[in-house]
C-alpha cells in the first residue's frame, strides 16, 4: 500500500472544502442543531421528574454517539460522492491506485472531516448543557471504536451500493442510519422491542454499546460480554463491508458497468 496515493485522497478532499465554504458548513450545523435540539430537552425533562434521574448524561450522551456513527459514515460517503458527482471515478481507477489505498483515503478523509463536527458536539453538550463524559468512565474507549468502526462499515457499504447501483442510488443512503436507529435503542433498552426487532438489535454493534451506556449512568458497569460482542461484530462487519465493496468493484468492471457509469443509471 502507497500511503502516497492515500494522502492524494485525503489531498483532494482538503482542496475542495478549502475552495468551497459551502461544502464545510454541513460538517458542523446538524450535529450543532441536533445538540441544541436535545440538549433544551434533557432539560425540560430534568426539570419536571424526580431528582437522580439523570437525562443529560442518557439521552444527550447517545445523541453524541449516534451523531458520531452518522459523521463517520457520512464522511466516507461523501468523499465517495464527490468522486461520483465529479465524473472523477474512472480518471482515479486509471492510475495504480488499488481499492485498499482508495477505501483508506475514503476512511482518513471521513476521519478529518467529523473531527469538525465531533468538536462541536463535545463543545455544544459539556460547556451548554453541562455533560461530563467522566460519568461513562473507560465505556468511552471501546464505545468510540466500536461506533467507529461500525460506521466506517456502513460507509464502505453505501459506496458499493451506489457504486453497483449508479449515482441515483445515493437516495437510498441517506436513510440508513435513521433506518438503523430503532433496532440498537440509542433512546430505551432493546427489551421494550418486539422479539424480532430484539433479534435484529443483537446483531447490531450499536446495541451493546447504548445498553452498556445505560447501565453505566443507572450506577452499574458495562458487561463484558457487552464489549466483547460490540468489538467482534465491529470487525465483522468492516471486513464484511470492505469484501462486498471489492466485489461489487470487480463486477462492475467484469460487466463494463464502470465505463458506463452516469447519473442517468439505476440498473
Amino acid at each position: 500500500m502507497s500511503f502516497d496515493r492515500v494522502f492524494a485522497i485525503v489531498l483532494r478532499q482538503y482542496y475542495l472544502l478549502r475552495g468551497s465554504p459551502a461544502r464545510v458548513l454541513p460538517l458542523f450545523i446538524w450535529v450543532a442543531i441536533d445538540i441544541v435540539l436535545w440538549g433544551f430537552m434533557t432539560k425540560y425533562l430534568n426539570s419536571i421528574v424526580a431528582p437522580g434521574m439523570g437525562f443529560v448524561p442518557a439521552i444527550l450522551g447517545a445523541i453524541v454517539l449516534w451523531d458520531f456513527f452518522i459523521r463517520i459514515m457520512q464522511g466516507v460517503t461523501m468523499a465517495f460522492f464527490e468522486d461520483v458527482w465529479s465524473r472523477n471515478f474512472l480518471n482515479i481507477f486509471s492510475t495504480p491506485m488499488t481499492i485498499a489505498e482508495y477505501v483508506s483515503g475514503l476512511v482518513a478523509s471521513s476521519v478529518l472531516t467529523s473531527s469538525i463536527g465531533i468538536v462541536v458536539m463535545i463543545l455544544l453538550a459539556t460547556l451548554v448543557f453541562g455533560l461530563s463524559f467522566a460519568v461513562y468512565g473507560l465505556m468511552l474507549v471501546p464505545a468510540f471504536l466500536f461506533l467507529f468502526l461500525f460506521g466506517v462499515a456502513f460507509g464502505v457499504i453505501a459506496c458499493a451500493m451506489v457504486l453497483r447501483l449508479g449515482p441515483a442510488a445515493e437516495w437510498f443512503i441517506w436513510p440508513i442510519p435513521a433506518m438503523i436507529a430503532p433496532f440498537v435503542g440509542v433512546f430505551y433498552p432493546l427489551k421494550v422491542l418486539p422479539v424480532w426487532m430484539q433479534t435484529v438489535g443483537h446483531l447490531l454493534p450499536p446495541s451493546y454499546i447504548f445498553e452498556g451506556m445505560r447501565a453505566i449512568v443507572a450506577g452499574g458497569t458495562m458487561p463484558v460480554m457487552h464489549i466483547a460482542a460490540g468489538g467482534v461484530l465491529s470487525v465483522a462487519y468492516l471486513l464484511l463491508a470492505c469484501g462486498f465493496f471489492t466485489r461489487t468493484y470487480h463486477h462492475a468492471l467484469r460487466t463494463g458497468l464502470i465505463a458506463r457509469y452516469s447519473a442517468e443509471n439505476l440498473g
